[in-house]
Order: structure tokens, then sequence, then C-alpha cells
């Protein structure tokens, strides 16, 4: 299973359309369930308030500044039983990867290197994780194998800066787990159909097809 998640103020649906779109066709594997949820809604404090579908709040769009913990750990308790339905469904834990766009991308961190460090890997496209995160204090007291991070951001994105996602991605280097960082020169935040393939070759070489097993 893949399960991908959105950016603030999109939905499941939407970032369904959206990739559909840039691809011509649906992001489908033949053996890869790909799942698409929506945030719940709640007041966004960088839109002074107002409710939006977000995964979790922030105090300003910024690395630089405490994260929003509780809203994080709260959604990270949601997404735990997404996971957990998944397996009661029969699939392997280390056959699920979870990742997502901007925000999403943020939340699939959270989840992952701190409550699901045995998933099979963790997409973050136009993502990064603040200064301070507790992602990183995690991983300083951890031993265990983590899993594999492919993230892309575009050079040009003026809402995530791309440096944020660089910092990211060096910090999560250091502390042990196995990182790309994907470039694209002029791109925006937003999503490109190169990106996407990329993405796709990477999610098969993540969970290949399982070899059929003869008695």
């Amino acid at each position: 299973s893949c399960i991908l998640l959105c950016d603030t103020g999109d939905t499941g649906p939407g970032a369904r359309a959206w990739i559909k779109q840039i691809l011509s066709q649906d992001m489908a594997f033949q053996h890869i369930k790909v799942i698409y949820p929506t945030a719940p809604a709640r007041p966004y404090t960088p839109m002074k308030g107002a409710f939006s579908t977000v995964w979790f709040d922030r105090y300003k769009i910024s690395n630089d500044c405490p994260e929003h913990i509780e809203s994080i750990d709260s959604m990270c308790q949601g997404l735990t039983d997404l996971i957990n339905d998944e397996i009661k469904n029969g699939i392997a834990k280390n056959r699920i990867l979870i990742g997502g766009f901007s925000m999403g991308g943020g939340m699939a961190m959270h989840l992952a290197y701190r409550f699901h460090q045995d998933l099979a890997g963790v997409f973050a496209l136009s993502s990064f994780l603040n200064k301070d995160s507790a992602v990183y204090q995690a991983l300083k007291r951890n031993e265990s194998i983590l899993p594999e991070l492919f993230q892309c951001h575009g050079t040009a994105d003026e809402l995530v800066l791309y440096s944020w996602g660089e910092e990211t991605n060096k910090m999560l280097k250091s502390l042990g787990v196995s990182t790309s960082l994907h470039t694209f020169p002029n791109l925006n935040h937003e999503l490109s159909r190169t990106e996407i393939e990329k993405l796709k070759t990477w999610i098969v070489k993540k969970l290949p097809v399982e070899a059929v097993k003869t008695n």
C-alpha cells in the first residue's frame, strides 16, 4: 500500500485528480493500492484561524519556529489507525509506504520516523521539518534501521524554500536515515510530471511484485 497525504486545504480526491491531470492518467500500480486520505478541517493559524483541511497546525510557515506538537501528535494517532487498518487487511507493515506533498510530506516524516520506523519508506515532495523538530529528537535516541526517504524539491519554491528541504535532508541523513534529494530547477511549490514519474519508479523499487511462493 502507498498512503499519499495531500497538502493544506486540499482533499484526498483533489490530490488524486491533480496527479492524474499531470500524468494524463491515474497514478496506479497493478500490485499496489494507493490511498488518498483527507485531513480533518481545523482552524489553521497561518490563515488567521480560518478552517482548512490540514494535517496539523503551524505557528507560521517557517522552519525557524516551534512545532505545533499537540496537533501533530493527535494526527499521528489518527493516521496510525489507517496504517493498522491496512495491516488488518493483510498488508505487511514493511509493504506500506507513506508520503505526501508539502505539509503531507512533513506529516509523513513525523509519522514514520517517530512512531512507525518499520514502514517500507517515506517520500516528501516540497516538504520540510522545523529546525528543532521532534523527529530529530526521536532519531537521536534511535538504534534501529530506518525507512528510506525519497525527497523532491523545486529550487524556485517560494512557499517552502529549497534550503529548508535541503537542510531537512542533511539532518535526517546525519541521524542515520538513508536519503535521496531530487532537485528540480525552476519548479515552484508544485508537482511536475518528471517528479511523479521518478516517485513511481521509487515506489515500485521499494514495493516490488512479490515472487509467487511455489510449494
